[in-house]
């Protein structure tokens, strides 16, 4: 999995996969101010103020892409605690990789996923499928190393076919409007490639060296945090 820390630019939707309850959190119980340390350790101490006594925990990358400056790989491995932390987290914060991804990356607001949305109706757990989503993650992390529009377009892509044939209700759902799989399919017709910030839509992100009409661009953060 990748992840990348942003620098918020705009007030970011709730509900859209943009890490906005783990930054409320954060800012609960670090008092507005992450504190300095093993970023590992306080992945962990955030993963349990937010997750504890949920049944179902939100996942270690809203923690992970909140602390770790820069953009990181995520390598989980279910035989290490049981895939709920990765086993190794590779970290990249050149500022120049940071600029490139800036200027290639395009947000367009779709909409939150609507109050009672669950993607996890329908499972569709097969190996194949599940070892194509982990190979996008790492496609996606070296096309931006090589700072290589196509190729982050095509893992951009490619995320998304495996997203909806192991969780199909990511994006088709009775709840979700507009039409996630038609928007989605028109961006990606138009440019390099186009995936969704979270299930049930939010924001469209969509890799092109050209503007987008109507998009909102990124601000990537190589240094440590200020606040939460």
């Amino acid at each position: 999995m990748v992840v990348v820390s942003l620098e918020p630019t705009i007030t970011f939707m709730e509900r859209c996969g943009m890490s906005t309850s783990t930054r409320k959190v954060a800012d609960r119980v670090w008092n507005g101010r992450i504190p300095e340390g093993d970023p590992a350790r306080l992945v962990r101490e955030l993963y349990d103020a937010e997750n504890r006594g949920k049944p179902e925990p939100s996942g270690s990358q809203d923690m992970i892409g909140l602390i770790y400056p820069g953009v990181s790989r995520l390598d989980y491995d279910f035989s290490f605690e049981g895939g709920y932390f990765p086993r190794h987290v590779e970290c990249n914060t050149d500022p120049g990789i940071a600029r490139w991804l800036e200027g290639v990356i395009h947000m367009i607001p779709v909409r939150p996923r609507p109050d009672g949305y669950s993607p996890l109706g329908i499972r569709n757990l097969d190996p194949e499928w599940v070892g194509r989503l982990g190979r996008s993650g790492q496609d996606c992390f070296e096309a931006i190393l090589r700072r290589d529009t196509s190729a982050l377009g095509a893992s951009m892509n490619e995320c998304m076919k495996c997203w909806e044939s192991i969780l199909p209700q990511t994006v088709r759902h009775p709840a979700l409007n507009p039409d996630l799989v038609e928007i989605l399919s028109r961006h990606q017709a138009q440019y390099p490639g186009a995936m969704y910030s979270g299930c049930g839509g939010g924001y469209l992100y969509i890799v092109s060296e050209k503007p987008v009409p109507g998009a909102i661009k990124v601000k990537v953060r190589t240094g440590s945090p200020a606040a939460a």
